[in-house]
């Protein structure tokens, strides 16, 4: 390992302490080292609004007394005024004389000015290094200012053979404890997560983070017809909830759900009596809500993955056998006819949960 990757890997594990807060800002680590190579300074952004890495690293250095001549960067420093200032020119004012950073920021506010602001200012750049973590880091944050649209994760749990429910429709402990917890945390550093109203009818679930430290995701629920309960818990707590619903909705439900607490009603168009995705991406991106966890049920994983919208699958697999051609498989939808239309799976991950195991990875199309 080099000693650019070493200080890159440090930021990028700063930048990782603050997992499912900065949104919509991206995570972003920072390390500073003096002309001798030991570390002067460190920070991280913390959450939206608030100082970014740099400015956080620059304020260490500071209260250490040191002085820095290299700052490490998981992302290209910006160069605009938003919330707080551009963070390349509170490095050149420290007098950091080399920028290294893993990648350009793709945010159209940026995209090069930093590093071009740097280097008019005597500052060296160097750039690519430890980039594919970084992306994989900031994966939601990329593709929703990329693509205009939230990042999809489409999570489910199922049994060796493929079922997310017997017969009967029990999907309870499909899996153990340590993957129901884990997939807490998934609901954690996602900004929204997302079920239909079956799977509200069925379980009657929170969708909250209470087994995990951390903040609560918007819980949205596709109910184009009005028909949740309001004794739903889902639709109780302090967490936001959104109801999305279509044209023919009820209208006196509507009004009775838009009168709770933390509840709101959206009213999308429908195609073929399903809530559109299309609509509803673009509803989430300009409530700037970067990335989605879909938790089901089967049809609702089917309609994503039928209309080819998803990036990341986390599929947790228990070593059980229900069989039983009824029994509930864990993504429906219309499906594919040959093999070779499968979406495939890339950059395959595989953590080991209890006696459990989860698989995740990039879904390509």
């Amino acid at each position: 390992m080099s000693d650019y990757e070493y200080y890159m890997r440090r930021a990028l594990e700063l930048a990782g302490r603050a997992e499912g807060c900065t949104s919509p800002n991206p995570m972003v680590g920072c390390v500073i080292a003096d002309a001798d190579g030991k570390i002067a300074g460190e920070g991280w952004h913390h959450k939206a609004g608030t100082p970014h890495a740099e400015v956080n690293a620059i304020a260490d250095m500071k209260a250490k007394q040191r002085q820095g001549h290299t700052a490490f960067v998981t992302l290209e420093p910006c160069s605009h005024w938003g919330r707080t200032g551009p963070c390349c020119e509170a490095l050149i004012k420290a007098g950091i004389k080399r920028v290294v950073a893993a990648m350009e920021d793709p945010n159209p506010k940026v995209a090069g000015n930093g590093f071009r602001r740097l280097r008019e200012a005597g500052v060296e750049v160097i750039t690519g290094v430890c980039e594919k973590e970084a992306r994989r880091l900031n994966e939601h944050f990329l593709l929703w200012i990329t693509q205009n649209r939230p990042f999809v994760s489409l999570k489910f749990a199922e049994t060796l053979d493929g079922k997310l429910a017997t017969s009967a429709r029990d999907s309870h402990f499909v899996t153990g404890q340590e993957a129901h917890t884990y997939s807490h945390y998934l609901r954690k550093i996602h900004d929204a997560i997302l079920v239909g109203i079956g799977t509200v009818l069925d379980d009657d679930p929170e969708l909250t983070t209470r087994l995990v430290e951390g903040k609560n995701p918007v819980r949205i629920v596709l109910d184009s017809r009005a028909g949740i309960p309001l004794t739903a818990k889902v639709l109780q707590g302090d967490a936001k909830t959104v109801v999305v619903t279509g044209p023919k909705a009820d209208a006196d439900t509507c009004d009775k759900l838009q009168r709770l607490k933390n509840v709101e009603v959206v009213t999308l168009p429908c195609e073929n009596g399903k809530i559109s995705l299309s609509a509803l991406l673009q509803s989430l991106y300009e409530h700037e809500i970067t990335s989605v966890l879909v938790e089901g049920g089967s049809e609702v994983l089917g309609s994503f993955l039928d209309s080819q919208i998803a990036d990341r699958v986390y599929a947790f697999i228990a070593p059980k056998l229900v069989g039983g051609k009824n029994a509930l498989p864990s993504v429906g939808g219309r499906g594919i006819e040959r093999m070779s239309q499968c979406a495939t799976v890339v950059e395959p991950e595989l953590l080991p949960l209890g006696k459990d195991w989860l698989i995740t990875g990039r879904v390509m199309f």
